[in-house]
């Protein structure tokens, strides 16, 4: 008799981790918080809440492009060159002013997403060819433009107003990013839930077959995912260059990792149609907060990204013994 009711406890409990990961992720984050403050006592200030919500909101931006792109079973390995051609954009085309700037950057993003989107949605490419193809191309095209009197040579002055939004304060401990960052949420938050294309990105994640027997155009919705993960991918980089003061070719290469664990840690499957952002809020903090005490304990970053890669892969393992889903093949 005890085993009978032990087994539907289990999957009780396997159902609530799948469903509310935001309970147990909140309670890491407390304690990962805690503990960092033993090692750095200045992150239990008002400035260092703020460097940590500073510093987590570009890659929570980062890595909301890889829960959309997650969530269908994808994944975008181009979003950091994504991020750094259009940082490096925004800032050649300073002289020309914030709105023409601003808006090169974010074209930018829309036609790597384009790209992206027919070559993954249209032609069917598997989106971690198409995205690692795209990463290598984009760098190419850096590389070449920053060489001699290249598109991209002069000036690389950032834009006061990106400055201000991604570096300045709001109020207190409050970070004037975090406001872009909370509008951002809001948006994927209800998005995903409340609208049609968001219960389709869910539905192909978890069943391309039925989606298709159903009259769902996956392409659609495979282009629209990839247009908006490039787009995110964008913005990120104009974060990342407004709090570092400069940007590089290179400049956003570490928070690949970073930014796909950070989905990871919050629940959203490698295989697709479960998590949300929700939990990828609370990963990208986690993570923040993680770095923050490794630069206490004097880690190298090539330490850093093996923990990152420990992180991705045990999750991934511990996801797939909990909930008992397997990939297609």
């Amino acid at each position: 008799m005890s085993a009978v009711t032990a087994e539907p406890a289990v999957r009780d409990w396997r159902q609530t981790l799948v469903e509310r990961p935001a309970i147990a992720l909140t309670g890491v984050l407390v304690v990962l918080y805690l503990v960092t403050a033993t090692q750095a006592p200045g992150m239990l200030t008002l400035n260092g809440v703020r460097s940590t919500l500073l510093l987590a909101c570009p890659l929570a931006v980062l890595a909301a492009s890889q829960t959309l792109c997650m969530l269908t079973g994808g994944i975008d390995l181009s979003t950091v060159m994504t991020a750094n051609f259009a940082a490096y954009v925004a800032a050649n085309q300073s002289g020309r002013g914030p709105v023409v700037a601003l808006g090169l950057a974010l074209l930018v993003g829309a036609a790597v997403g384009t790209v992206n989107g027919i070559g993954v949605g249209v032609f069917k490419v598997n989106p971690l060819i198409m995205t690692l193809g795209m990463a290598s191309v984009l760098l190419g095209v850096v590389t070449v433009g920053l060489v001699g009197d290249g598109f991209l040579s002069g000036s690389t002055r950032l834009l006061p107003v990106l400055r201000t939004v991604a570096s300045g304060t709001l109020i207190g401990p409050i970070p004037n990013n975090l406001v872009v960052w909370a509008l951002l949420a809001a948006a994927l938050i209800f998005g995903l839930a409340r609208t049609g294309l968001g219960r389709c990105i869910y539905a192909v994640g978890d069943n391309p077959v039925a989606c298709r027997l159903a009259g769902v155009r996956i392409w659609q919705v495979l282009f629209a995912v990839y247009l908006m993960s490039a787009l995110l991918a964008a913005l990120a980089g104009l974060l990342f260059s407004g709090i570092s003061g400069s940007v590089g070719p290179d400049q956003t290469n570490a928070y690949l990792l970073p930014s796909v664990a950070a989905a990871v840690i919050g629940g959203t499957s490698i295989l697709g149609g479960v998590g949300g952002y929700t939990g990828t809020i609370l990963g990208a903090l986690i993570l923040t907060v993680l770095t923050r005490l490794l630069l206490a304990l004097d880690t190298t970053e090539a330490f850093r990204q093996i923990l990152y890669g420990l992180i991705v892969l045990a999750l991934a393992w511990v996801y797939v013994r909990v909930t008992g889903q397997r990939g297609s093949g």
